[in-house]
């Protein structure tokens, strides 16, 4: 899959109904829940994480560390926009993406967005074993890092709640995102 990231030409989007951004909190499930929608709906799968990471040559993690996090977000906005989609996608994007700059907007203007909601104390079971690989996590232990999730998650919730659809991420499965999708 090619990407125009240093070029400046116009990208021609697929129609809408193609394009289907899964959103929400880090932990969430977005990329789990990508692939198994993605074959259902017969789709490709495309997580914006892993472009971002092929086109810059490191990790994520690397990438915050070396860079700090305004220069991540700048990037992550320019993956976003710059990337070339397939007419039939679901795409898995980094849990803070929709909510810096016009992001959230500019899924709504391309495709369908879901939410996948889960409380902070599900995000904070799912993540403790995963602290290594996400920066704003590494030092969060126990309540603490239920206390980090909940306040991220009320500064996030204005942004996250503009996605065309807003789903229990407990109980959602790709039947059930995918009958979601087609009432959206």
């Amino acid at each position: 899959m090619s990407n125009n990231l240093d070029k400046g030409s116009a990208i021609n989007f697929p129609d809408k109904s193609g394009i289907v951004f899964l959103i929400g909190f880090m932990g969430c499930g977005k990329t789990t829940l990508g692939r198994k929608l993605a074959a259902k709906l017969d789709y490709a799968f495309l997580d914006l994480d892993h472009v971002l990471e092929e086109q810059v040559g490191m990790t994520i993690a690397d990438y915050f560390a070396n860079f700090g996090e305004d220069a991540f977000r700048k990037l992550e906005s320019k993956v976003l926009k710059q990337t070339n989609y397939p007419e039939k996608v679901v795409v898995s994007t980094g849990g803070g993406l929709p909510c810096f700059f016009d992001n959230v907007d500019w899924m709504n203007a391309h495709g369908k967005t879901i939410y996948i909601k889960l409380s902070p104390k599900t995000l904070a079971n799912r993540l403790e074993n995963e602290k290594a690989k996400r920066p704003l996590l590494r030092e969060k232990h126990g309540d603490d890092l239920i206390e980090f999730i909940t306040e991220k998650l009320a500064e996030r919730d204005k942004f996250y709640s503009k996605a065309a659809i807003i789903a229990d991420g407990l109980s959602l499965t790709a039947e059930k995102a995918e009958h979601l999708l087609k009432d959206a």
